[in-house]
């Protein structure tokens, strides 16, 4: 059916809000998208639309780090391997599990690191080489994806400790949920999330999507690698605050 006036104007402000945040940090889309979607879409389609603008936003993020990404096909592999392999039990949680008590551990993990780490004057600085970590990241931010589209959350606490060029950072958080949330909606799409009313919230969301997305994408370009690794700290604040005000509502 046709969009309401309603429908469109939180459409229009959750892809505006969502994109941006994709194109300055590689995630967090549905950090600031869902809150709105969900005010006029039931939760199936609003994880499958912003799993969806997640994907066609990251595209264009993921060409200005390509060649970073090029240099370490291995160190993505390490996410991105455990990372699908789990990203089926998410999708599968999604109808099935009750998870107040996953959403407000994950939340005070997030939150925990965000104030501790987010206005200090030195931030963390892992060198040593973690593969084991980096699995065990990467599966967390699977089954994260296929249960709410916030594929990115944990890697992006994980990425922030590292003292990376910003590119090698998003050279691994960018494809890695592109990957993650395709196969998401691939699945959802299956699962008939796609319906008449989702397919009209997507021609308000992806044009506004990629627009807003390059905006942010242009800021990122100014970023020196410390404000970028200090901003994902902070949206990891701000991604645990969002969940536990979700949790009690």
């Amino acid at each position: 059916m046709p969009l309401t006036v309603e429908m469109i104007v939180f459409l229009t402000l959750g892809a505006a809000a969502g994109g941006f945040i994709n194109g300055l940090s590689g995630t967090g889309t549905a950090l600031f998208a869902m809150g709105f979607y969900l005010i006029v879409l039931d939760p199936l389609q609003a994880v499958a639309i912003v799993a969806l603008m997640s994907v066609l936003a990251g595209v264009q993020g993921a060409w200005i780090v390509r060649q970073s990404i090029q240099k370490h096909p291995i160190r993505l592999a390490r996410f991105l391997v455990p990372g699908l392999c789990s990203l089926p039990l998410g999708v599968m949680a999604l109808s099935a599990l009750d998870d107040v008590w996953l959403r407000m551990g994950i939340g005070a993990l997030l939150i925990s690191y965000g104030l501790v780490f987010g206005f200090r004057a030195t931030l963390p600085e892992l060198s040593r080489p973690t593969p084991r970590m980096d699995v065990l990241v990467g599966a967390v931010g699977g089954f994260l994806g296929g249960v709410s589209g916030a594929s990115g959350a944990v890697p992006a606490v994980w990425l922030s400790m590292r003292n990376w060029p910003k590119a090698d950072t998003r050279a691994v958080l960018q494809p890695f949920n592109i990957c993650i949330l395709t196969l998401t909606v691939a699945v959802l799409a299956v699962t008939g999330a796609f319906t008449e009313t989702a397919l009209w919230a997507l021609v308000i969301t992806i044009p506004v999507g990629l627009m807003a997305a390059q905006v942010g994408i242009m800021l990122f370009r100014v970023l020196s690698n410390t404000q970028f690794r200090r901003l994902l700290i902070l949206l990891s604040l701000a991604t645990g605050i969002v969940t536990w005000v979700g949790v009690f509502l």
